[in-house]
């Protein structure tokens, strides 16, 4: 019988590969069956572009101005427009334009596609590559298990959200800041109502051993009291209207204050009695789905899309020569979404380990990171491969093709390099993501922030809803101790972290003028609405003896549906006031 994570991996990669052929087929049927769509004249371009805009204006009322997709096309292509001008590396509002002109529903459905792709990639990344150099790393620096948890792993499994806040803040425009600001908080607030709530439920339901699973109470109030603390400090910054670099820094600075407090919690424990959640798993015994990390995998198979950056993938992919044709033309189609990073990213897996990827790597890595750090200088290019040529000639010569590098001080540089470069991939990735919702919104008439807010949170958090109800149903009760601490452990540090260092380096920059936040009602109403679950969640929950329970569950899955009827109601009561 096939393993039902291995038959959700299949499902993964079908939807994935599905996702990247129709990306292709749409641009392919817009060029070739719809006329004048991709092929707008040199006439017209050179005919006078309209002025409809005024200095100052917004991109979307200059686009809103113009009469049709053939003059916003012509506007976009006659001259450079700052309000209009792309923010990652695709301009996607002038493929929209004179791409899909004729046909705005194949154009709609092709930026829905890529959408899926950019998650797609952003969490495999993360998942892979970032995590699995997280985890080398703590090893190597032997960390307490403690400490390592509420940092480098935290920093692993909030990577896409952290990176997408860093980039939306590093923009120029107000736009991008809302999606940054929106996407954390919203973030933030579906992971704490909605999977906590469905984890909630399914605990109650699931028949675990033992009867009711109750939570760590200790563990519990600390993480949700952090969490409130940080929330009322962030809403004190917004209502400000700026904040300085120094209360940034101080923002920031909470998380070093929770750390040692987690530490302290942690030593105190070791003195003690030994946490029942640890005995708890190792009583119950891992699922054998879940415990799949340790399984050997192809260094050559594409990886699948990951269920959640805090579980690297499990079963070992079927052998391609049994595999049937097509499974093959799916790892065919996987192949331009993996081999790029295979390729650039340092990875001493020992379950991927080859010696050519390696070698690979070490060339190319610096290649990519003077690419993106100096495109137009030709210094950088040549630095980037003479340094390439040296690394690879040394990986050729002091690794194995037979097992990846032993010992600490040979493995450091491997878990260094494939930590930069996943986050310089994961980078790229969140800056385009990020672009491509705010272009999306430009072309629906929707604000960034309602997006940020919805869209990106729930592409983000939709692998922390699927892993944690995994590890409820499955887990036993430590399965569901770990779930519950994860949706009030994994916003804590990306408000806290993500926010705080997104608004220090934002504040850094203007230094020493205070840096405006562009927080907009939909960053309110998320803080409102998340501060609401987390004073239910920790009323009810030691109110009820520290079980979970469907009261829980049911409460905070309504406080959601709560915040999106209030968006749902200011965006019908926006367009009747546009109108």
């Amino acid at each position: 019988m096939v393993p039902l994570r291995q038959l959700h991996k299949c499902r993964r990669n079908a939807a994935a590969s599905a996702a990247f052929l129709l990306t292709l087929l749409s641009v392919a049927v817009a060029r070739d069956h719809h006329p004048g769509v991709g092929r707008t004249s040199e006439a017209e371009l050179r005919a006078p572009a309209p002025a409809p805009a005024q200095a100052g204006r917004s991109c979307e009322a200059q686009l809103r101005a113009l009469p049709d997709h053939a003059a916003r096309c012509r506007y976009l292509s006659w001259a450079s427009h700052p309000a209009c001008a792309p923010r990652g590396y695709v301009h996607y509002l002038r493929l929209f334009y004179c791409a899909f002109g004729g046909a705005p529903w194949l154009g709609a459905a092709a930026l829905a596609l890529w959408l899926l792709l950019l998650f797609y990639l952003l969490g495999d990344t993360a998942s892979q590559y970032f995590c699995a150099a997280l985890q080398g790393l703590s090893a190597a620096l032997r960390l307490p298990p403690a400490i390592a948890g509420v940092t480098l792993l935290s920093l692993g499994n909030g990577a896409p959200d952290v990176l997408s806040s860093v980039v939306a803040f590093a923009a120029a425009d107000a736009d991008a800041g809302d999606v940054g600001l929106s996407s954390v908080l919203g973030g933030a607030l579906f992971v704490s109502t909605v999977v906590a709530g469905v984890v909630a439920i399914v605990a109650s339901s699931s028949g675990t051993r033992g009867g009711p699973v109750e939570i760590e109470r200790a563990g519990f109030v600390r993480d949700v009291c952090f969490l409130l603390v940080a929330l009322c400090y962030l809403l004190a910054v917004l209502l400000t209207g700026s904040v300085t670099v120094w209360a940034a820094a101080s923002f920031l600075s909470l998380y070093a204050a929770y750390v040692l407090l987690v530490w302290t919690s942690h030593c105190c424990a070791e003195d003690g009695t030994t946490k029942p959640a640890v005995d708890d798993v190792a009583a119950a015994g891992p699922d054998p789905d879940l415990a799949a990390p340790l399984l050997a995998e192809d260094p050559d198979e594409p990886p699948a899309l990951p269920i959640s950056s805090k579980h690297a993938e499990a079963a070992a992919p079927p052998r391609r020569g049994r595999s049937s044709l097509a499974r093959r033309a799916l790892h065919a189609l996987q192949w331009p979404l993996y081999l790029p990073r295979r390729l650039t990213i340092p990875d001493i897996a020992a379950h991927r380990w080859s010696k050519r990827y390696a070698v690979a790597s070490a060339l190319l890595a610096p290649l990519l990171l003077a690419a993106i750090s100096s495109p137009s200088s030709p210094a950088a290019a040549l630095s980037g491969a003479v340094a390439g040529t040296v690394l690879a000639a040394a990986a050729a010569r002091g690794t194995s093709s037979s097992s990846p590098p032993a010992g600490r001080c040979r493995r450091l540089p491997w878990l260094a390099g494939g930590f930069l470069m996943s986050v310089l991939w994961s980078y790229m990735l969140a800056r385009e993501l990020v672009a491509l919702l705010v272009s999306i919104g430009l072309i629906a008439g929707v604000r960034a922030s309602v997006l940020g807010a919805t869209v990106l949170a729930w592409g983000n958090s939709l692998g922390d809803l699927v892993a944690d109800v995994a590890m409820a149903m499955h887990g036993g009760r430590g399965g569901a101790q770990t779930a519950v601490s994860g949706c009030y452990a994994g916003p804590a540090f990306n408000t806290v972290v993500g926010l705080g260092l997104s608004l220090t380096l934002a504040a850094g920059a203007r230094f020493p003028r205070p840096y405006a936040i562009p927080a907009d009602a939909s960053a309110y109403q998320a803080a409102g609405f998340l501060a609401a679950g987390l004073v239910w969640a920790i009323v009810v929950l030691p109110a009820r003896g520290m079980r979970l329970d469907k009261v829980l569950g049911v409460g905070l899955l309504l406080i959601y549906l709560g915040f999106l009827g209030v968006r749902l109601g200011s965006l019908s009561l926006g367009a009747a006031n546009g109108s």
